[in-house]
């Protein structure tokens, strides 16, 4: 038992070895090392760092992690057993394990005799020697040893005898836990629990559990073998792995604490779940799964009106737990769908429209008029601040635009254009007239709207774009469909993120209205909170 006085339940990542075989994911050592570092933050048990065999990158790490002055984690090196016909001292992959010089040491084996049979191509006795010697030959240096049982269900299933065989194997030759693997990721919650049951009366030693997603319950999976005795979950960062992935251990450690009151991570290390759950999407440069469990952006979305109305009452009507909880923030979308409570709950307060039914009807009105030309505000709510500010008389304009020019020019040689854009507009009695260059049309014409309004705002440098997307409205019109452009930015003062709109049938001036929007709302929340700071000071 666990000092919170509630069952803990181990969670070993291995984002940095089973997660470096997903489609597209490739970490440098830098990365791993982050990574690591970041894991170890929030009290992950153990971290599998790789096959110190497998290539240099691997070593280094290892090598690395040696002087790492880690809180909580222990680091693991990943290996298979000894090769058939030969001595654990003798095997270079058996030797590669113990100069990682970690505190314990993961050993893969053949538990399904098909695999013994048909990819090993050794005897069942030979595959047992094998577990045992390898398992033997680590722990007997020191090293604490978890035993994987590979395909251990698909291997129980066709042959219950045998599969248990290798584990009583590897429980006699030393091992502190045996992680029982769903390797092809295709077994039912029904079986996870069924087989453990069996195999629990003759093991005395730790379970573990490893589960992948192939067919979609890799979650269900690991929760089933806790339930019926498993105290160690093995898994990775957002289920990052090979073919459909392995389980991810943001939604495990969420369910474990919040679902099953287990002990898990360090204190306050639940509250960075999401945090360290973008942390890696980052670093490995993939996008964010939007509809993760807990920590993905959309996991605390509401859009409809009837959803919205019920969470400004009581906010588990439709929320299955407080977002905090898990480090995410709870978020109101803005559509058609939305009704007049949407309106309310998004911009209610900030524009004196939280008691007025009227107004948020008008508001939803022009917001209903404006996704009928295509417009969608649900990424892009500055945009939808900005329309609800014209609508009641609260906009001003920061310029008056006289035009803008794109120019993109290709020099005959080399593959890339140069692309230069004009800005020519007024700051009250001023006229600024400024060129840029930029890695593309949007990107120099930001360049040349920030130029021509530095000199009137300082401020507006700080802010700038950190996405872009372009979709087709109405595809079958081809080449004279209308495009919508949502373009993302980040104000570098306040950090705050926040998103922009334009629709029209040319994308860059499509690209134009949602990049203006975007300035115009870092300018007036720099106004709004000027003015906010001169009341504060006046009181």
């Amino acid at each position: 038992m666990s000092p919170t006085n509630r069952p803990r339940i181990e969670l070993y990542d291995t984002t940095l070895r089973d997660g470096t075989q997903a489609q597209s994911v490739n970490l440098s050592l830098q990365d791993k090392l982050l990574i690591a570092a970041k894991l170890d933050e929030i009290g992950i048990d153990y971290i599998e760092g790789g096959y110190p065999l497998s290539n240099a990158k691997d070593e280094a790490f290892f090598k690395e992690m040696r002087a790492a002055r880690l809180k909580h984690a222990k680091i693991v090196a990943f290996g298979m057993t000894r090769r058939k016909d030969s001595k654990p001292q003798q095997d270079e992959g058996m030797r590669a394990l113990l100069s990682a010089e970690t505190p314990v040491v993961t050993i893969v084996g053949k538990t399904w005799d098909l695999h013994v049979r048909e990819v090993l191509q050794v005897s069942d006795k030979e595959n047992l020697a094998m577990i045992a010697d390898s398992i033997r030959y680590c722990a007997k240096v020191g090293r604490k040893v978890i035993y994987d049982a590979e395909h251990f269900f698909d291997g129980y299933a066709a042959n219950p005898e045998y599969a248990l065989q290798t584990l009583l194997a590897a429980q006699e030759a030393g091992t502190s836990c045996i992680c029982l693997c769903d390797t092809n990721g295709g077994s039912l919650p029904e079986r996870i629990g069924g087989a453990i049951d069996a195999i629990k009366p003759y093991l005395s030693i730790q379970i573990g559990i490893h589960t992948h997603n192939d067919g979609g319950l890799a979650v269900a999976n690991t929760l089933a073998a806790i339930q019926h005795g498993a105290t160690q979950a093995q898994g990775t960062i957002n289920g990052i792995g090979e073919r459909c992935g392995n389980v991810d251990l943001t939604t495990v450690a969420a369910n474990l604490a919040i679902k099953l009151n287990k002990d898990v991570l360090a204190p306050g290390g639940l509250q960075r779940l999401t945090e360290v759950s973008r942390y890696v999407y980052e670093i490995a440069n993939l996008i964010p799964e939007d509809r993760q469990p807990y920590v993905g952006h959309a996991a605390f979305a509401h859009k409809g009106g009837m959803h919205v109305h019920a969470i400004r009452r009581v906010t588990q009507s439709y929320e299955h737990t407080d977002p905090e909880r898990v480090g995410n923030s709870r978020r109101v979308l803005i559509s058609e769908l939305s009704g007049s409570s949407g309106v309310a709950e998004k911009i209610g307060r900030k524009l004196n429209v939280a008691q007025d039914k009227p107004l948020q009807r008008k508001l939803l009105k022009r917001l209903q008029e404006c996704e009928d030309q295509g417009y969608v505000y649900e990424s892009a709510e500055a945009s939808f601040e900005l329309l609800c500010r014209h609508e009641l008389g609260l906009y001003h304009p920061f310029w008056e635009l006289n035009y803008w020019r794109s120019v993109a020019q290709h020099p005959g040689q080399g593959p890339t254009p140069r692309t230069e854009a004009i800005v020519r507009l007024a700051v009250g009695k001023h006229d600024e007239h400024h060129v840029a260059d930029g890695n593309g049309p949007v990107d120099a014409m930001a360049h040349a709207l920030i130029r021509a309004l530095k000199p009137h705002f300082p401020n507006v440098e700080h802010v700038r774009l950190i996405d872009y997307k372009v979709r087709v409205i109405n595809p079958r019109a081809a080449t004279a469909a209308r495009v919508r452009v949502t373009i993302e930015f980040m104000d570098d003062q306040s950090h705050e993120i926040f998103g922009t709109v334009g629709v029209s049938e040319n994308v860059i001036a499509a690209s134009w209205i949602a990049l203006a929007d975007g300035i115009e709302y870092k300018l007036i929340s720099d106004e709004e909170r000027q003015k906010s700071k001169k009341k504060t000071a006046k009181a």
